[in-house]
């Protein structure tokens, strides 16, 4: 069984969009201080205030990308891929020593129910190539809609694939997934993040087809703490 972590600074890069939002939702409500992140800190700031809105107390604040970076304890990139390697490089000299939890998934509009992977082969790999060993970088959340995650009192139906070539910070991220009411299991290497940033596309074609605003994935077989 993976242990929760402790109360954490969870820094979220691209916290005002639909995902980053939801995800900065969840950890607030479960006790961790967020900090959110923008281009645009008015924006940050107003999601922020949002968040405080709905649970009724100071659990999070909005700033600039860089700003948040600095102050999280732990990082979590949550901006489209087209601006994905521009943010990292603007904060890196933020991330050294932390775990950087990459929610990338490469769509390239309008095609985005067509799977259309980098050159790279994985978005994420490309993120961690670029950044070095001094940051953990994990891939995780790709497969989740923004949809479920603004629901606290609702359950999500849905697993997350969490990659990493550092098992231990893999480990850490899979407790943060389940501590916020999501199935989360250990995938292995950062390579294997390929599997679920293609699977991204093939959800958003399921909801299109079937007319469901999120549709996830569930593994079996597997025995459930």
């Amino acid at each position: 069984m993976t242990d929760t972590p402790s109360r954490l600074i969870i820094a979220l890069l691209g916290g005002a969009g639909k995902e980053g939002s939801g995800l900065a939702l969840r950890w607030a409500n479960a006790g961790h201080t967020v900090v959110i992140g923008s281009r645009d800190p008015a924006r940050a700031a107003e999601a922020a205030a949002n968040i405080n809105a709905r649970l009724g107390r100071e659990a999070a604040t909005g700033t600039d990308n860089l700003s948040a970076a600095r102050a999280g304890e732990l990082v979590v990139l949550a901006v489209p891929y087209s601006a994905q390697i521009a943010t990292v490089e603007a904060v890196r000299d933020a991330l050294a020593g932390k775990i950087l939890i990459d929610v990338t998934v490469p769509l390239v509009p309008p095609k985005v129910a067509r799977v259309q992977l980098p050159a790279s082969d994985s978005a994420v790999v490309a993120v961690q190539t670029l950044l070095g060993v001094d940051v953990r970088v994990v891939s995780a959340f790709q497969n989740i809609s923004a949809h479920h995650l603004v629901h606290l009192d609702a359950e999500i139906d849905c697993d997350v694939l969490v990659c990493a070539d550092d098992k231990a910070a893999g480990e850490t991220v899979v407790a943060l997934a389940r501590e916020i009411g999501l199935g989360a299991f250990y995938a292995g290497v950062l390579a294997n993040s390929v599997v679920a940033e293609a699977l991204t596309s093939v959800l958003i074609a399921l909801n299109q087809r079937y007319k469901v605003p999120g549709a996830g994935i569930r593994l079996t077989g597997i025995p459930r703490d």
